[in-house]
Formats: C-alpha cells, sequence, structure tokens
C-alpha cells in the first residue's frame, strides 16, 4: 500500500517512539534486578564475552578453536541456568529480563527485509485515519448511517424513478465497491447538484476503504490544483507535493468544478486521471457539473476518460440541506 510519505514518516516517528521507550523500560528493569541481585550483572557480563574471548585465546595460541568454542558452550549454559534460577526464585518473573522486541517479526525496525512489517503498515493506516478526520471526513460517515429516508419517494419525471429508488441503488453500489476494494477496482464519478450526499458517501468509501488496509487521499479539487501548482512554480519548497495524489491507492476528488479553471487546471487533471489509469490506481471524482459541462471546461481529452473508464453515478431530488433547514 502506497501510503504518503507525510503518513510513513509519522508513523515511523511512532514506532521509533516506541522502541526507545521500550528499550528504556528495558534498561530500567536491568538496573532493578542487578540492584536487589548483583550476581545477575555478573552473570550478564559473563555471558556477553565467553564465547568471544574463548574464539580469541584459541586463535592467538595457533589452535584449533574447536575445544575453546565447545567449554565456552558449557560454560555459557551453565551462566545461563544459574541465571534462570535466579529470575524463578526472586519476585520479579522469569521474563523480567528479557529484552524481546515488541514485533518479533522486523525487530520494531518497520521492515522486513525491505517490505514494510504489519506493525508499521497498522501504525500508517492509524496515522491516515487521523488524517482523514482532520480533514472533517470519518466522524459518523458510515454505510449504515446513510439515510434513504431522507430521500423524495416521488418519481422524477426527467429519469422516470424517485430519488430514493435511485439513491438506493446508489448506496448498493459505491457500498459494494467499497467493501470489494483491491487494485485494480476500477473508478467511480459521482455527478449531481449540492447537498445531496455525494461527499457523505465518499467520506463513507473513505472509511471503509482505509479500514481495508489501502491508502486513501481525500482532498478538495481547488487544495490538489493549488498543491500542483506550488510544486511546478516554487519546487524549492513544494517538492513532492503531488506525489501523494498520484501514488496512494485510492484518490477521493472532491467538488472538482470549484476551483478557479485555468488551462494549467485543466492540464494537470488530464495527466492525474491520465497516469493513474494507466497505473491501475483507483479515483473518486465527485462534481457538482454536469458531464457536458466537464466536457466543455476540462476538454474532450479528460471528458472521454472520466466518461468511458468511470463508472457514473447520478445524484439528483432536493438539497437535502435546505430540506433539513425548512424542516
Amino acid at each position: 500500500m502506497a501510503y504518503s510519505q507525510a503518513v510513513v514518516s509519522r508513523a515511523r516517528a511512532i514506532l521509533a517512539e516506541r522502541r526507545q521507550a521500550h528499550e528504556a523500560e528495558q534498561a530500567e528493569h536491568r538496573a532493578l534486578a542487578y540492584e536487589r541481585y548483583p550476581r545477575l550483572s555478573e552473570i550478564d557480563t559473563a555471558l556477553r564475552g565467553t564465547v568471544a574471548k574463548a574464539v580469541a585465546a584459541a586463535f592467538s595460541q595457533g589452535t584449533d578453536p574447536a575445544a575453546a568454542v565447545e567449554e565456552a558452550h558449557r560454560e555459557n549454559q551453565a551462566l545461563q541456568r544459574e541465571r534462570s534460577w535466579i529470575l524463578e526464585a526472586s519476585d520479579l518473573g522469569e521474563d523480567f529480563l528479557d529484552e524481546k522486541p515488541l514485533c518479533p517479526l522486523c525487530g520494531d525496525t518497520g521492515y522486513v527485509g525491505t517490505s514494510m512489517c504489519q506493525c508499521l503498515q497498522e501504525l500508517c493506516r492509524q496515522e491516515q485515519r487521523k488524517e482523514l478526520t482532520d480533514l472533517f471526513l470519518l466522524g459518523g460517515e458510515r454505510f449504515e448511517d446513510f439515510r434513504l429516508d431522507v430521500y423524495s419517494t416521488t418519481p422524477d419525471p426527467n429519469y422516470g424513478v424517485s430519488p430514493r429508488q435511485n439513491m438506493t441503488r446508489v448506496l448498493r453500489t459505491v457500498r459494494a465497491w467499497a467493501q470489494n476494494f483491491a487494485p485494480g477496482a476500477g473508478n467511480l464519478l459521482f455527478t449531481g447538484s449540492t447537498g445531496l450526499g455525494k461527499t457523505f458517501l465518499s467520506a463513507c468509501v473513505a472509511r471503509k476503504v482505509s479500514d481495508l488496509g489501502y491508502s486513501v487521499v481525500y482532498e478538495r479539487a481547488a487544495r490538489l490544483f493549488a498543491d500542483f501548482e506550488a510544486e511546478k512554480f516554487h519546487p524549492e519548497s513544494a517538492q513532492g507535493k503531488s506525489e501523494r495524489y498520484t501514488q496512494c491507492d485510492l484518490l477521493i476528488l472532491d467538488d472538482l468544478g470549484t476551483e478557479m479553471t485555468t488551462q494549467f487546471v485543466v492540464s494537470a487533471l488530464y495527466g492525474l486521471v491520465n497516469d493513474r489509469l494507466l497505473s491501475g490506481k483507483s479515483t473518486l471524482v465527485s462534481t457538482n457539473l454536469p458531464m457536458a459541462l466537464l466536457r466543455e471546461r476540462y476538454g474532450m481529452q479528460t471528458y472521454s476518460r472520466l466518461a468511458g473508464e468511470y463508472e457514473g453515478l447520478y445524484f439528483f431530488g432536493e438539497d437535502l440541506r435546505l430540506k433539513k433547514q425548512d424542516g
């Protein structure tokens, strides 16, 4: 999972703090044990030097080190037994001086070989959740809390179905897509007027896909294009800002069309959409613009990709926020 550099950095910092705290706790255990049972300190010192001293002595005398190593092994075993007896008879517990890492898989480094360990992956997932929460997401936005009863049951003459029937289908489609998310899951395009649940459902998707362990970036169009622009025109201070949008498993681009649409924005959007399609990375785009206006504003190249490579889901009905105010 391609978490953003900022998320990974925060997760690694937390892992380092935990490792340092664990090492400090182990040092406190040793100090306490040595104070109560000085013989333990003597044994640990002897254990650290038995084999190395034996081999060094054998080589310095020009003899076969095998016998020296065997003797050192017997001495080591005797010291280990004595150490266990002392701890077993003490009030500290047999495992009081165990120096085991918090994660036995990676030894608290965060990596097994070149692969990220599951302990660091979990920290990344938690940090990503915090990041999404800071963007006013992941509060009560769950599919289970999506209310279909607020949508009208009166059929719309333009579509032949009621807003509630339409949203029942939309909810079912989006929920299944998020629950079964995996690399190559495809793309979604939410279109329709404001106040119809697009942002709420986007948040539900972000929560579910993040909980599955995938990297998710949610951003409003104005901020995303500002980051691209800053990286292009001020690379010395904004280097790498666009990487979080291109490398994540799922990008949720909200409110497309609310930004100041310039030629740079048109070009940046095409590049982002096209690159993510070519790399097989999923994107959810949400916009208040109708399809015809998307084509007019962003050009045929981008439009053809949104219309042809994204599953379109249309939201229609009364603005639910205004409806709540009137109620």
